[in-house]
């Protein structure tokens, strides 16, 4: 996701009025809602310090060297990013949610992800990741003690309701925390992060195409008003009609896309866009990154470690490019923003859109690959009890999917809590992505969430799945 954080908090319209407030002022007879007040600010509280545990384990295996280099011009050194962190929490939940004027205003300049491009930011006067370190301490210090107390005079009411400001801190550490990720599995050198490898599918697999789900015509309720920690891009909801299609039932495969590779798809110019083709000779692309031929198989470097590219993964690590090749290739398309959230969320028995493709419960190991408790998406076919009513599978975790839509806002848009969260990249080429991969955590990840990337960015964890339109009425 690209860089979206400004260095002061400027607040705007909120839209938000559907969660209940953070505040003062109940009585004896609250108890319910005393209740749900304590339950939100202790989700918040989990949140906030599950994110600061994975921020520690991205950061505390590499030395300073390394957390200080810069290993891809694509992305910053890590020690920004650590720092860059505490800066937003200071801005938002020191001095916008509680009223004071912050840890170090001083470091703004320094960590605004818009006044520096990622390339040049290894000149600036970054703290060392000691001092980093220590200041990203002093302010959760300070950001605990805003959320345990009431709303300060003057502050943007809307910010607490349902404690989104929280949940919106949350959600940017992670969200950053996985480009974290992304810059170790760019770096060269011995690995440093493990984790065990993810379940395998409950039925038999194969690297072939896995069969495909129908998802019949009609409206579907798209986005959302009511949930709580939804960012301004995912919001308001809306009526969509949606003409029938047929979906993957699973993200394409590793040994689907060698049978592009091996088809000569690279080389021939009428399966790309014309500026994926001119990006193809350009770069010299030949296969996703990271694959290198190894006699008569593909390897793949993953996380300092080199093996065989397993066939009946999910392929991972290709731009928006490459995926609208590989599907007009296979005499498809990538599916619409609409298509992919109507199958992941629309339930047709009820007619009503589910937070996730399961249901409405939270994701847990049983339904997803997120979280970073793998480092590596789940074989194709996994996680059975997170289907979605359509049949579909794999749509939350395991790798962001490509879709055929540019990013822009819905109808009724309301920038919030800055227009530089989402709005300055609308209508601007950037293409949306969804789902989330292994690497995004559950409270940046549901069934509305938005992502979107440049058409050329391949060193986020993405692959895609496919669709075809359906004729005829259902």
């Amino acid at each position: 996701m690209p860089e979206h954080t400004p260095a002061a908090a400027t607040t705007g319209g909120t839209g938000y009025t559907e969660a209940r407030r953070r505040g003062t002022g109940r009585t004896g007879t609250d108890t319910a809602a005393d209740a749900a007040a304590h339950d939100s600010r202790e989700r918040a509280r989990a949140a906030l310090e599950r994110a600061r545990r994975r921020t520690a384990a991205l950061t505390d295996c590499l030395d300073e060297g390394e957390l200080t280099a810069q290993h891809s011009k694509l992305m910053s050194p890590l020690a920004w990013d650590l720092a860059h962190i505490g800066n937003q929490e200071d801005i938002w939940l020191v001095r916008a949610a509680g009223g004071s004027d912050g840890v170090r205003p001083d470091l703004d300049t320094v960590y605004d992800a818009f006044q520096t491009p990622r390339a040049d930011r290894p000149g600036l006067p970054m703290l060392s990741p000691e001092a980093a370190r220590e200041y990203i301490a002093r302010v959760r210090d300070r950001a605990l003690e805003v959320l345990g107390s009431p709303a300060p005079d003057g502050a943007d009411p809307a910010l607490f309701e349902g404690d989104f400001v929280f949940g919106m801190v949350a959600q940017h550490e992670q969200q950053h925390d996985e480009t974290m990720l992304a810059t170790h599995q760019l770096r060269r050198g011995p690995a440093v992060l493990d984790a065990p490898d993810p379940p395998a599918p409950t039925s038999r697999a194969t690297d072939e195409r896995h069969g495909e789900v129908h998802v019949p015509a009609g409206p579907f309720t798209m986005g959302t008003s009511d949930e709580p920690w939804a960012l301004d891009n995912e919001r308001p909801a809306h009526t969509v009609d949606v003409a029938a299609f047929d979906l993957d039932e699973v993200p394409v495969t590793n040994g689907a896309f060698m049978r592009f590779i091996e088809d000569g798809g690279y080389r021939d110019e009428r399966w790309w866009h014309p500026d994926g083709w001119a990006y193809v000779r350009k770069a010299e692309l030949g296969a996703p990154l990271f694959w290198r031929r190894d006699g008569g198989s593909w390897t793949r470097r993953r996380f300092g470690y080199v093996e065989r590219v397993p066939p009946n993964e999910p392929v991972m690590h290709v731009c928006w490019y490459e995926a609208d090749a590989f599907a007009r290739w296979s005499g498809r398309r990538l599916p619409t923003e609409a298509e992919w959230e109507k199958a992941a969320r629309h339930d047709p028995e009820t007619g009503e859109s589910r937070r996730f493709p399961w249901g409405d419960g939270e994701p847990d190991e049983g339904r997803a690959n997120l979280g970073q408790r793998h480092l590596r998406p789940a074989p194709a076919g996994a996680y059975h009890a997170g289907a979605a009513p359509c049949g579909a599978r794999q749509l939350i975790g395991d790798v962001w999917e490509w879709t055929a839509s540019e990013f822009t806002g819905y109808p009724g848009f309301t920038a919030f809590p800055y227009r530089e969260y989402s709005e300055v990249f609308f209508d601007s080429g950037y293409k949306v992505l969804r789902g989330g991969s292994f690497g995004t955590d559950e409270v940046a990840c549901r069934g509305t969430f938005r992502n979107w990337d440049l058409p050329v960015r391949r060193q986020i964890f993405a692959g895609f799945r496919t669709a075809r339109s359906s004729g005829g009425a259902d």
